[in-house]
């Protein structure tokens, strides 16, 4: 008896939310609630969700954190952001452009020579701006690491060391996607190039300044940037991976994220999640130039099965909804799919953990037409409460 009632605990669609200041936010928490419990069927083994709004904070979760514990997604949780890191590295690069130690329209080049070379690859024709863009044209170098998308590969590989400069050895064995500029495709080479650069110019590792600028100034206790441990430090649910539709949920919790690195490494919260989106967004993190330049955005339309009518900036998302649209970055890594949004004017976001990046819908459940949390971003940042 006792284990079902943890059980219904973990499934209850009302656990921990919390409001202050407003009387009719519980509306909005009632919504949030169930778009989270929504997940479920699509996949997700858990949910986090955190809203911050002006006058008051919602939190929600679903789910169990721990599967076969019956236990819930802790609510100060820490998980493996993804792609998300890529708007912490282009924001640290950008206060680089403004204090005048580079410009955005250096060549990679410059800075790194010699590094982007062979199969008609060329630094010397990609700028940093097409860097942080994505409009690079260079391969993308996790074609080249089957261990990632094989369970028994990931076994054997999961606790190795990839530096960047090998990583990009790896991408550029590839030809160009494109000439440089001329369209738009999503690759991580990208920002590895851009986490070199930020070592290149300032002497420290990308992980250093991104500690020294962005994470310690705002405050955000609780957000890592782990080179090669494997661990997620602190609460935590435990982090599934499906390597196919068919097979079984396997623990990927521990791993060694170099990987990722400056295009997916860091760890973080709901809560230090929404302190980012919105000081960036707001103008603190930031000058109003480089801001600007961060929001210059190009037609994204490979991400339109996701995000219809998505554009992207530089490591920023832009992403129409209901309201009129919202500045995004998510991540997918190994574990955990993380997922946010903020109003234009800094004043509203919204953080989504979910512990799993290979989301399977239950029997019976049609699969999603679009990204699977594009109605609960919608609804936190579009409501009035």
């Amino acid at each position: 008896m006792k284990r079902t009632c943890a059980v219904l605990m973990a499934m209850t669609t009302v656990l921990g939310t919390t409001a202050v200041g407003v009387a009719d936010a519980s509306a909005d928490k009632r919504t949030l609630q169930r778009d989270a419990d929504a997940l479920l069927a699509l996949g997700a083994p858990g949910v986090l969700v955190q809203l911050d709004t002006p006058t008051w904070r919602a939190r929600v979760r679903s789910g169990f954190g721990d599967v076969a514990a019956g236990t819930p997604v802790p609510w100060d949780a820490r998980f493996r952001i993804g792609s998300y890191t890529k708007t912490f590295v282009a924001a640290t690069l950008l206060q680089l452009v403004g204090e005048g130690e580079l410009s955005l329209e250096d060549s990679v080049e410059r800075w790194l020579p010699g590094v982007v070379a062979g199969n008609g690859n060329d630094g010397a024709k990609i700028t940093v701006r097409q860097l942080l863009q994505h409009t690079s044209g260079l391969p993308e170098y996790l074609e080249q690491l089957p261990h990632l998308f094989d369970q028994a590969e990931f076994e054997q590989h999961r606790f190795d060391t990839l530096a960047p400069e090998d990583a990009v050895a790896l991408a550029t064995k590839s030809a160009p996607v494109f000439e440089p500029g001329t369209e738009w495709s999503y690759s991580n080479t990208n920002y590895a190039l851009a986490g070199m650069i930020i070592a290149e110019v300032t002497g420290n590792t990308w992980q250093h300044e991104v500690q020294a600028r962005i994470i310690r100034p705002l405050g955000l206790r609780d957000t890592y940037t782990p080179g090669t441990s494997p661990h997620v430090p602190g609460p935590h649910a435990v982090g599934y991976q499906r390597f196919t539709p068919e097979s079984a949920d396997v623990d990927v919790t521990a791993l060694n994220p170099s990987w990722g690195g400056a295009a997916g490494e860091i760890i973080s919260t709901t809560a230090d999640g929404n302190r980012f989106l919105r000081a960036l967004v707001g103008g603190e993190v930031l000058r109003p130039a480089q801001l600007a330049e961060m929001q210059k955005t190009v037609r994204a339309a490979k991400f339109d099965e996701g995000w219809p009518g998505a554009r992207y900036g530089l490591g920023l998302m832009w992403v129409p909804n209901s309201c009129g649209g919202s500045w995004s970055h998510g991540g997918d890594i190994h574990g955990f799919k993380t997922r946010n949004g903020v109003s234009p004017d800094g004043s509203r976001s919204v953080v989504v953990s979910i512990n799993t990046d290979s989301m399977t819908p239950k029997p019976g459940v049609p699969a999603p037409t679009q990204d699977v949390t594009v109605d609960l971003i919608d609804h936190a940042l579009c409501a009035t409460g």
